[in-house]
Formats: structure tokens, C-alpha cells, sequence
């Protein structure tokens, strides 16, 4: 993608199912469950690199022992860096205290070894980027089973309206962001349920407990299942939440709409869970078809006693898993991905032809890095089929008159596509500039051509996963891709015109910075359509102080009189740089919505680009951005 999008997360969870005496005797290597946390969130640094945090429950601790722990870091390169710190202590002892020190003793001297672990990966968003923004978040107590240890990759869309209801039961969580308002409601969840197994409308067994032998029981009879249902109640957003409680019980819990991705893994040292499956096959040397994926609405619970279930928390609802998932964030090793990004190329190919009139001699097929690859090869096969299939027939038409010559043959018989690497990502740009003048400029050494592979007169094609505000076309790449001095150049996306925010873990919620919606304005403007922008306006402020599950779709209004090519031709006016000395023409196609669900059927959450939201929340997100967008308030729209 050549625009940077944020607020992604990736979570990795391990919690072993053998006791440390065991990774020491059969293994040699106490650090075990360590070792593959770091693996695992190494795995996903495409989803976070901006913080990470790593998070530990020490089982059977003596009393007075730290027992529940976290470490984050918003600093360069975090994950390296918490795991030299994490580890730090282990490298002083010798091999052999490794193996034969207690493993007591040995939690004692390496703080972060213990049998439940948590880690996550962030990136900066609207909230700022310092390391106390990191995941997990700590509910600290001075009972053991009440200590919440809280990570995840998830947005609400209602986290106000969410702190206002704890404030209203007497609880003062710190800010309404959605994740301290998610560990509070949680926390006072598991607060009430150990009031309930201590009162009398508790297990009658319990009555004649107290003390310490009443904490156990409390302990191991906690219901995370009940707990999770009582706290989730009201939670519009996607959300994957992974939780430990200072007892050892863990949970990974995902939306009922399956928004969020969640994978997990059983093998007999441990149960490991991640936000992507191939991390988890890479890691622990198995098959991907061996992951199993978390079905939606249900929590995986692990109790301290070793006891696991997967257990249906929230009401069953339609599967929206987010496409952008699949066409951006997730990596491409995951084999059902790998595919599905090639047939987006596939989808692209006959347009493409189409507008390069099959004249595939002098056009260059190249991509724009690097995660746009996939879609690339799959570009490339389609597109030598259907000129070899082309060719064939008009062989055969030759053949079939008797004017076929050697030179035919030769011609017809070995059609050729000119596959280049035009451009290379030549690194990535930290944002500590802040001034625009001096960004731009950054941005515009982002990428480098390589001169020679384009012809004078030749077009140039390059596929790009998704266009979302077009800042990085107009900035960087058209202006780079023009000194090839092409007569002519087609960007392909990928993904369909980007035309509603996003309000559920993707920072894109405003949206006058859609380069799709800028075209769509600025076609209104052009015809004389001005008046459809203030009746949408007023449907918008009318509905405003409406429940959320009562708003429309209004913004749709904005897009419907006009064709994908012609809201396609707009903005390929819009990424010209206005300083931009070639004078070559310049396309975007864009990919159908029917060739991105021919692509990945299974997956429907598409809201970005059809304005089909999964929860309620979304409709009034989307309401909040025009309104905001015509006020000229650039704050998020949630």
C-alpha cells in the first residue's frame, strides 16, 4: 500500500501445559515458552512497530512474591529490546542453573519467565505513541485472582457511552479510551464475581469457607465464560481481547462478527494463540491446516488447573471478517491469503488490457513494494494466459486461411510480457519531522526507479494493493515513476475506491481524506450537483442524535451518481502533482467490489468500500465524519 495506515495490533498468547520442571528436564531450555513469545511477535512485526509490550503470570509464587508482571516499550525496534531486557537475567546464569535450579528459585531470578504469557504490538494512533499507551494494561489488586493483565487488537466504536455507564455504577476509570474502559469493565466483572461465590446465592459448598481456603476455592471456580458476558454487554466495534488473570486463567475472546483475526494452536508442551495462522505454523513447526482459527463470538479459556474450553460469550451474528486484512495487513505467507491476493491481480487483467488496447509489446508491467507482489503475480498469469489464449486465435484463424507465415509463428506462438521491477522501496522514513514541507520531502526519496526498464512511448503499468488517501501517489510515486519518461502510466489498485471510514482498528476515520471521496466532491462540484452534498448534510445533522441502530447510510447519496470509471478518471487528476513537469497521460483502475468478492467469498467485511457496516456503530461513525468533514474538524470521527 503506498499510503502507511495504522492501528493495527497483533497479540500472541502462551500459556504451557507442562510445568517448567518439564522444559528443563526434557528440553534443556526452561526459556521455552519465552523464546516462542518472541518468535510469535517477531512473526507479526507487520502488525506493530511502533510499541510492543510483553506481559507474565508466575504460578505457585510464594506468598509475598511478585507474581504478575508487564514490560512495554514505544522506543526503536521495542520487541528487541524488551527481549533483551526479559531476557537479560537469564544470560547471567551459567547453563547448568539453568537445568538444575528450582524453577521457583528460577522465576525468582528471571522475573519474566513464568507459565502464562502475553505479548502485543502496536502502532502510534490518534492517542499519541508512548510506551504507557502500550499494551497489556495492568488492574492491579492484593487479591491474586482479581488482577487483570489486558491486551488486544480491537476498537470500540462507543467507548464514551461505555465509561459513562462505569462512572454511573461508581467506577472512575482513568480517560474513555476503549482500552482502559475494556480492563475496568472487565475487572469490575471479575470483582462481582468473586462477590457472588463468597455470598450466600453463591455454591452452597462455599458457606463454610474463609480466608485462604475460600480465596482458592474462589480461584479455581471463577467463570471467566459468565464473567466475559456480563462485561461485553454493550460493545459495538471488532475486538480480539486476550486477558490474564493473576490466578494463571487466560482468555482470548473475539466479536461476534469475526472482524478481528484469531488463530490458536494446541500441541503438548503448550496452547499458543496469535493474530495470524502462519506465525503460529512457522513457530511451532506445524501445517497451517493444523491452527485452528477462534470462531467468532466465542472465547478460548484456559483455567490455571489446566482446564480449557472454547465457549460461545457473545449472541451468534453475520461473519464480517475484514477484507483489509486480506488485501494489506496480514502477511502473504498464509496460503489462503497468498491466493486470494493473486486472484485480486487475476481480477484486474482483462481491464487492464483493455486500456492498454492488448498492445502488451509496448507496455511494462511493474508494482509499487512491496506488499503489493502477490497481487502482482497473479496480474502476470492472467495476463499471459489471455494473450496466449488471444494469440493462439489468431493463429489458428491464420492457420485456417493459409496465410500463416514462419514470422506468424514466431510472433503468435511466444507471446511476451515485459514483468519489470520499475521501483524499489528503498527504506522506510520515520515521521520525527513534523513540518509538511519537510515530510514531503522525505517522502518523495521513499521509493527509487530502475532506469532502463521502460522505452520511450512504452505505457507503464504498476499495481498497488489499495489507494486510501492518495497522498504518497501524489507526493512520491507518480512523480518518481515519470522520470522513466513512460508515454503513459495505469495505476491498478488492487482493492476497490476506498469511500467510508473505518472505526473498528484502522486508523481511518475521516473522511475528507479519502482520495475517492475528493473525487466524488469535486465531480459534485463540476456538474452542478452542490445541492446533493447539502441534502446529505441535512439528513446527517437530522439523524445525529439518533440511536445508532436507527441511522442510514446517507453518505452513499454522495457516490451514486457516478460511474467507477468515472470517479476512477477524477482521480487519476487528483494524484497528478500539480508541479509535475511530464506531460504523459496518467490512469487508475480501480478493482470492481465484484472482483474483490469473486476473490475472497468467504469474507464480506467490506464496509470500507460498500458502506455495509457490521454493527450499528458504524453508521454512526460514518454520520460523525461528514459532519466533522463539513465543520472543517479534523478530530477522529469516534
Amino acid at each position: 500500500m503506498s499510503d502507511r495506515l495504522t492501528h493495527e495490533c497483533g497479540l500472541a498468547m502462551i500459556r504451557l501445559k507442562k510445568p517448567i520442571e518439564w522444559f528443563q528436564s526434557e528440553l534443556g531450555d526452561p526459556l521455552w515458552a519465552m523464546r516462542r513469545l518472541y518468535l510469535l511477535m517477531e512473526k507479526q512485526h507487520n502488525r506493530g512497530q511502533d510499541g510492543a509490550g510483553i506481559g507474565v503470570v508466575k504460578r505457585d509464587m510464594p506468598a509475598g512474591e511478585p507474581f504478575i508482571d508487564r514490560m512495554r516499550s514505544a522506543k526503536r525496534s521495542p520487541i528487541e529490546r524488551i527481549f533483551a531486557e526479559a531476557m537479560g537475567p537469564a544470560n547471567e546464569l551459567a547453563p547448568e542453573d539453568l537445568r538444575r535450579l528450582h524453577p521457583t528459585e528460577l522465576k525468582r531470578r528471571i522475573p519474566y519467565l513464568g507459565e502464562v504469557m502475553i505479548g502485543h504490538l502496536r502502532y502510534g494512533t490518534h492517542s499519541g505513541s508512548g510506551s504507557e499507551l502500550c499494551h497489556p494494561y495492568l488492574r492491579r489488586s492484593n487479591v491474586t485472582s482479581r488482577n487483570l493483565m489486558l491486551a488486544g487488537n480491537f476498537n470500540l466504536t462507543n467507548s464514551r457511552d461505555l465509561f459513562r455507564r462505569l462512572v454511573q455504577i461508581g467506577i472512575n476509570p482513568v480517560g474513555d479510551a476503549d482500552t482502559g474502559v475494556i480492563l475496568e469493565k472487565i475487572g469490575h466483572f471479575i470483582d462481582r464475581e468473586h462477590e457472588f461465590l463468597a455470598s450466600t446465592a453463591g455454591p452452597g459448598s462455599f458457606r463454610n469457607l474463609e480466608g485462604r481456603d475460600l480465596a482458592s476455592v474462589i480461584s479455581t471456580e471463577m467463570d471467566i465464560a459468565r464473567i466475559l458476558r456480563n462485561a461485553t454487554e454493550g460493545f459495538d466495534g471488532g475486538y480480539v481481547l486476550g486477558g490474564i488473570v493473576g490466578n494463571g486463567d487466560a482468555f482470548v475472546l473475539r466479536d461476534g462478527n469475526g472482524i478481528r483475526p484469531a488463530f490458536w494452536l494446541e500441541t503438548p508442551e503448550a496452547i499458543a494463540v496469535a493474530s495470524e495462522r502462519p506465525a503460529l505454523a512457522a513457530v511451532f513447526g506445524v501445517r497451517p491446516a493444523d491452527v485452528q482459527e477462534l470462531t467468532p463470538g466465542h472465547a478460548l479459556i484456559m483455567k490455571a488447573d489446566g482446564r480449557v474450553t472454547l465457549e460461545q460469550v457473545l449472541p451468534t451474528a453475520p461473519e464480517r471478517q475484514c477484507t483489509f486484512e486480506r488485501i494489506y495487513f496480514s502477511r502473504g505467507n498464509d496460503p489462503d491469503i497468498y491466493e486470494e491476493r493473486k486472484a485480486l491481480g487475476r481480477n484486474l487483467a482483462r481491464r487492464v488490457l483493455d486500456a492498454v488496447d492488448w498492445k502488451v509489446d509496448h507496455t511494462v508491467f511493474g508494482f509499487i513494494p512491496n506488499t503489493s507482489e502477490t497481487a502482482y503475480l497473479g496480474l502476470l498469469q492472467e495476463l499471459e494466459r489471455l494473450v496466449a489464449e488471444r494469440a493462439a486465435g489468431q493463429l489458428w484463424e491464420l492457420v485456417r486461411a493459409g496465410k500463416a507465415t514462419e514470422a506468424d509463428v514466431k510472433r503468435l506462438g511466444h507471446p511476451r510480457i515485459r514483468a519489470e521491477k520499475v521501483a524499489t522501496k528503498d527504506q522506510k522514513l520515520r515521521t520525527f519531522i513534523t513540518s509538511d514541507a519537510a515530510r514531503k520531502d522525505l517522502v518523495s526519496h521513499v521509493y527509487d526507479i530502475t532506469r532502463g526498464t521502460v522505452n520511450p512511448g512504452d505505457t507503464l503499468v504498476v499495481i498497488d494493493d489499495s489507494i486510501v488517501r492518495g497522498t504518497t501517489l501524489r507526493e512520491s510515486i507518480v512523480t518518481m515513476l515519470a522520470r522513466l519518461e513512460p508515454a503513459r502510466i495505469i495505476v491498478a489498485s488492487s482493492a476497490p475506491p476506498i469511500l467510508y471510514p473505518d472505526c473498528y482498528g484502522i486508523d481511518m476515520s475521516q473522511l475528507g481524506r479519502f482520495i475517492a471521496f475528493e473525487a466524488a466532491i469535486a465531480l459534485l462540484a463540476e456538474r452542478g450537483m452542490t445541492s446533493v452534498v447539502e441534502r446529505v448534510e441535512e439528513r446527517c445533522l437530522a439523524q445525529a442524535d439518533q440511536p445508532a441502530d436507527r441511522m442510514r447510510n446517507e453518505v452513499r447519496a454522495l457516490y451514486e451518481p457516478f460511474t467507477l470509471d468515472e470517479l476512477s478518471a477524477k482521480v487519476s487528476e487528483l494524484i497528478r502533482s500539480p508541479g509535475l513537469a511530464w506531460r504523459g497521460r496518467l490512469d487508475v483502475i480501480y478493482q470492481s467490489v465484484e472482483g474483490l468478492r469473486a476473490a475472497m467469498p468467504r469474507f464480506t467485511g467490506d464496509w470500507y468500500f460498500t458502506g455495509d457496516y457490521p454493527t450499528p456503530g458504524g453508521l454512526q461513525v460514518l454520520n460523525n465524519a461528514f459532519l466533522n468533514w463539513r465543520r472543517g474538524d479534523e478530530r477522529r470521527s469516534y
